[in-house]
């Protein structure tokens, strides 16, 4: 079944954000996932939307995301992601 991973993101720095944003590649690649989309918010056209950024990455099954996301090379680029940014990052599957 495949899985996505949705972040929601408010940048705090941008130098460090993009240090960041450079370095997650590699560490999708292992596990066979898909980077889908990196936007910065144009309009909310319902609700309310408080994060700047979006980021849809795709992945195998939920499998590769936990494995993904407790990997050492992940884990590493943690603390720099949290001086960068506020991240809400979710598991979303689907059969489709």
């Amino acid at each position: 079944m495949t899985a996505f991973v949705i972040g929601q993101i408010t940048v705090k720095d941008p130098g460090k954000w993009a240090e960041y944003r450079s370095r997650v590649p590699e560490t999708l690649a292992p596990w066979g996932a898909e980077l889908v989309l990196r936007g910065t918010r144009a309009t909310v056209l319902s609700g309310q939307h408080p994060h700047t950024d979006t980021v849809v990455i795709r992945f195998p099954d939920s499998e590769s995301v936990a494995g993904w996301h407790n990997s050492p090379a992940y884990q590493a680029l943690v603390p720099l992601r949290s001086e960068a940014a506020d991240v809400d990052l979710i598991r979303y599957e689907t059969d489709a």
